[in-house]
C-alpha cells in the first residue's frame, strides 16, 4: 500500500518535470528556427544581386518580392493597395545626364565643380571658336554677371534667374548659340541648378562656370579656344514600393511595427560614405531590421497577444529622407486606431560593450514602466527622443507613441563592407525576443498614452557648428526647403516656424532645396546674426536671428 501512495505522490513530479523539459526543448527549437531565419533573410536581402535594394530599382524589386513571399507562406493578410504592395513615386526632379560636357581646347571641365547648366537650359550639343571678350553671332557668348550683382546688392526683390533669362534671350535674338555665365565679382551669386524648376526651357544652352573653373581654363579673356558643350537634363520619377500585411485580432487598436527595406544600391544618391559604383549591400542597413520584422510577425502569426490588431509595414525610400512612412501616412492603405509604432533599424551589431538603444523611451510612460524589467538581460541605453533618423520618426510628428531599436553606428555604416558576414544574429534574436514581450506586455494595458519629448535632427551626424532645429521635408518638389517641424526649444521653434513653413534665404544665400539649406548653414557659426526668408501659405516672412 505504502508503494503505490509513493508511486501516486511521485507521477506527478514526473510529469512535471517532463512537461518542463518538453518546453524547455521546445523554446530552444524555436530559438534556433528564429537565429537561422534570421541569417535565411539577411542573406537573400544583402546579397549582391540586389545590387544594394535602391529605391525604384530592380533589386528593390527583388527585396519587395521576398518580402511579399515570406507573408504569403505565413499567412497574414495583405493590406496594401495591390496585395501587399503600395507603390508611390519619388519625383527626383530634373537630373543632369552623365552625358553632359564641356570641353575647353580638348580638355574636359568637371560637372557640379567647374562648371553646371541652369535647370531652364536647352538641350542641346554646340561647338563654336569663341572669345571671351567677343560676343559674335553664331558663337557661344560669355557673360560676367559681376556689374548685375554690384547694381542689385541693395534690391531686396533682385531675381538672378530672372535676370539670366533676360541675357540669354536677348543673346539668341542676336544669334548667341549657348550662353556661358561666371562671376568675377566676390558677391554671392546664388546660381544653383534648381532641380525642381518648372519654368519655361529657353532656346539655347545655358552653362554657369564656377571661379575654380575660370581661373583653370579661362584666363585669357582676348584668346579664341575651341569649345564644344553638351546638356542633357531630363525629368527622373522613381516608383517605390511599401510592403504591408495584418494580423487581425478584431482588437480595438493596433500596434504598428515597422523597418525599411531600402539600401543605397551603388551609391548613385551620393548617401555613401566610400567610394560609389560599388554595390552596398547593406546587411545592417537594414536587411538586419526587416530580418526581425520578419521573425517577429512569424511569432505573432503563431501566438499574438489577442488585445491589439498589429500592422507590419516594410518602408521603402527611407535612405532618400523617411518617404515610405510619410508617404503610408499620408495615404494610409487601412483604417486603423493606432496605439503605438515600433521601429528596428540597424539592429545587427549588438555587443554589450557596443549596447542596444532604445530610442522612444520619453514618448510614453509605459516605456518606464515595462522596458526596464524586460530588457534586464540586454545591456541598453535609452533616448528619449521621440523622432531621429529613421521612420519611427513620421509616426511620433503625428503624436503616437514610438520605440526605436538601433545597435550603433559602425566603420561599416553607408559603406560597401556592410555584408551579412558581419552580423551579430544571435544579437538580432534577443532583439526580436524583447519587441515580442514588450507588446505582449502592454497588450492588457489598452491605448497607451503619449508624451510629447525632445527632438531630434535628421542625421546620424552633424558637420555645422550652427543649426536652426528644423526637420526637412525630404519629400517637397518645390523651389526652397519645406519643413516638417520644428524641434522644441530650439532656434527655429523660438523664431516662430512651424511644419509646412518652406525656407527660401539665410542672409546672402538662397536655396532651392535641401542640400543648397545645408550648404547655406555652412556658412555661419555660433554668435551670427542674419535674417531668415521664408514662405508661410502665399506671405512671405523675414525675421531676424542670431546663432
Amino acid at each position: 500500500m505504502k508503494k503505490w501512495m509513493v508511486a501516486l505522490l511521485v507521477l506527478p513530479i514526473m510529469a512535471d518535470a517532463q512537461s518542463k523539459r518538453k518546453q524547455r526543448i521546445a523554446a530552444e527549437k524555436e530559438q534556433t528556427l528564429t537565429q537561422n531565419n534570421l541569417q535565411k533573410h539577411v542573406q537573400y536581402l544583402a546579397d549582391d544581386k540586389l545590387e544594394g535594394r535602391r529605391t525604384g530599382t530592380a533589386g528593390e524589386k527583388l527585396a519587395m518580392e521576398y518580402l511579399v513571399q515570406q507573408y504569403q507562406l505565413l499567412g497574414i493578410e495583405p493590406k496594401g493597395v495591390n496585395g501587399y504592395v503600395q507603390e508611390f513615386e519619388i519625383n527626383e526632379g530634373l537630373q543632369i545626364e552623365t552625358s553632359s560636357f564641356l570641353k575647353v581646347n580638348g580638355k574636359s571641365l568637371v560637372i557640379n565643380e567647374d562648371f553646371f547648366p541652369v535647370a531652364f537650359s536647352a538641350n542641346a550639343s554646340i561647338k563654336g571658336s569663341p572669345a571671351i571678350a567677343l560676343s559674335e553671332a553664331n558663337q557661344p557668348w560669355f557673360k560676367d554677371l559681376k556689374e548685375i550683382l554690384e547694381e542689385n546688392k541693395n534690391n531686396p526683390h533682385f531675381d538672378i534667374e530672372e535676370s539670366i533669362k533676360k541675357i540669354a534671350n536677348e543673346a539668341a535674338t542676336k544669334k548667341a548659340t549657348a550662353v556661358l555665365l561666371f562671376n568675377s565679382s566676390a558677391l554671392v551669386d546664388n546660381v544653383q541648378f534648381n532641380k525642381n524648376d518648372k519654368s519655361t526651357t529657353l532656346s539655347i544652352p545655358i552653362i554657369f562656370i564656377s571661379k575654380k573653373g575660370m581661373q583653370q581654363y579661362f584666363t585669357d579673356a582676348a584668346a579664341t579656344i575651341q569649345l564644344e558643350l553638351s546638356v542633357a537634363l531630363s525629368n527622373k520619377v522613381r516608383k517605390a514600393r511599401n510592403v504591408v500585411a495584418f494580423i487581425n485580432n478584431n482588437a480595438p487598436n493596433t500596434v504598428i511595427l515597422g523597418a525599411h527595406y531600402d539600401h543605397l544600391g551603388y551609391g548613385e544618391d551620393k548617401n555613401a560614405l566610400d567610394a560609389v559604383n560599388e554595390v552596398h549591400n547593406g546587411a545592417d542597413d537594414n536587411a538586419s531590421g526587416t530580418a526581425a520584422l520578419l521573425e517577429l510577425a512569424r511569432k505573432l502569426k503563431n501566438q499574438s497577444p489577442p488585445s491589439n490588431n498589429y500592422l507590419l509595414i516594410h518602408f521603402s525610400g527611407e535612405e532618400l529622407g523617411l518617404m515610405g512612412s510619410k508617404y503610408w501616412l499620408e495615404n494610409p492603405t487601412t483604417t486603423i486606431s493606432s496605439n503605438y509604432m515600433i521601429n528596428m533599424d540597424m539592429v545587427g551589431k549588438y555587443d554589450t560593450a557596443r549596447k542596444l538603444t532604445i530610442g522612444g523611451y520619453g514618448t510614453s510612460p509605459e516605456w518606464g514602466n515595462s522596458i526596464p524589467a524586460l530588457a534586464k538581460n540586454i545591456s541598453y541605453k535609452i533616448d528619449s527622443a521621440g523622432t531621429g533618423p529613421s521612420d519611427h520618426a513620421s509616426f511620433y510628428r503625428k503624436d503616437i507613441p514610438v520605440l526605436f531599436f538601433f545597435t550603433g553606428s559602425h566603420p561599416d555604416y553607408h559603406k560597401a563592407t556592410d555584408d551579412w558576414d558581419k552580423i551579430n544574429y544571435a544579437g538580432i534574436n534577443e532583439i526580436v525576443n524583447l519587441v515580442y514581450n514588450i507588446v505582449a506586455s502592454t497588450d492588457n494595458k489598452g491605448k497607451i498614452a503619449f508624451t510629447k519629448t525632445r527632438e531630434q535632427q535628421m542625421g546620424r551626424s552633424t558637420r555645422f557648428t550652427v543649426s536652426l532645429g528644423v526637420i526637412p521635408d525630404y519629400g517637397f518638389t518645390g523651389t526652397g526647403m519645406r519643413i516638417d517641424g520644428a524641434s522644441a526649444g530650439k532656434l527655429a521653434e523660438k523664431i516662430g516656424l512651424k511644419a509646412g513653413d518652406i525656407l527660401l534665404q539665410l542672409g546672402d544665400y538662397k536655396f532651392v532645396d535641401v542640400n543648397s539649406y545645408m550648404q547655406s548653414l555652412s556658412k555661419f557659426k555660433k554668435g551670427d546674426k542674419t535674417k531668415l526668408i521664408y514662405k508661410r501659405g502665399s506671405e512671405e516672412i523675414t525675421v531676424e536671428l542670431e546663432f
